[in-house]
């Protein structure tokens, strides 16, 4: 009886050591899942890296992130993709989606909203400080996200429509397939310059912004995903996301809070 009773003690202890939890006043114990799967737009790839590291430190679970446009996610996630949460760079992938039943419909939430801005190498005298400057001949091409399923591509389309450049500059565009890969365009030379999202520039960027007056908000929404086998830990995710914790990183990296978290 006493070796079966130490045999079971190892066993619990096993189970609870190993088991995933995140503690804190509004949460629980979810002994269920040692792993959550983020499928987040390619404008948070810095915030959200810091941001889940943090979430692990505290719950003491593996937090996978994947980053495409949040197009590509979409369509991802409709092809059945075992995603547990999905964080869009625009409501309306998570709008539809729910619509379609490929989410849990109260679990989204606006997270935050983004800003465009234009990016040149540091030693790129031609770097535009407002819009009409990618009129200049010494700037040849243009990189934008391509705005069919990239928001920040849309936002870019959207303010060179605004101020009457947009047809000017069509010689001048070349397209990204997300955010982050339009920035590689600019990187690699691709590009003299290219419209990103302010939340992915680095130190050796030159960056003017952009008026948001000239392009839709881009209101960012973030959802678990139906089909999941760890709601539980995916809301208490989302929870952390819009927390005083989780906003204040993503203001770290250029992200304003929308009115539903502020």
């Amino acid at each position: 009886m006493k070796k079966w009773l130490y045999f079971l003690s190892i066993y619990i202890l096993f189970i609870n050591t190993s088991a995933c939890s995140f503690t804190n006043e509004n949460s629980a114990t979810h002994p269920e899942t040692t792993s959550l799967t983020v499928a987040a737009a390619s404008d948070l790839q810095f915030a959200f890296t810091e941001l889940a590291k943090k979430f692990e430190n505290a719950s003491n679970c593996h937090v996978d992130l994947v980053f495409n446009s949040s197009g590509t996610l979409t369509r991802q996630i409709e092809q059945g993709a075992p995603y547990d949460i999905f964080a869009s760079a625009n409501i309306e992938f998570v709008d539809n989606l729910r619509k379609k039943g490929k989410t849990i419909p109260n679990t989204q939430k606006l997270y935050a909203t983004g800003e465009i801005g234009m990016v040149s190498l540091l030693n790129k005298s031609s770097h535009p400080t407002k819009l009409h400057d990618l009129l200049n001949p010494e700037i040849k091409k243009i990189a934008i996200a391509n705005p069919e399923h990239a928001p920040y591509g849309l936002a870019a389309k959207q303010a060179l429509e605004s101020s009457g450049l947009w047809d000017k500059l069509q010689n001048k565009l070349v397209y990204g397939k997300s955010v982050a890969d339009t920035l590689t365009l600019v990187t690699s030379g691709n590009a003299e310059t290219g419209i990103v999202a302010h939340s992915i520039i680095t130190e050796d960027m030159q960056y003017s912004g952009i008026d948001e007056q000239l392009h839709e908000p881009i209101n960012q929404a973030i959802t678990v995903v139906a089909g999941t086998d760890n709601k539980d830990l995916a809301i208490e995710f989302i929870q952390y996301v819009i927390s005083n914790e989780g906003q204040s990183i993503l203001r770290k990296y250029g992200f304003n809070s929308p009115d539903a978290v502020k």
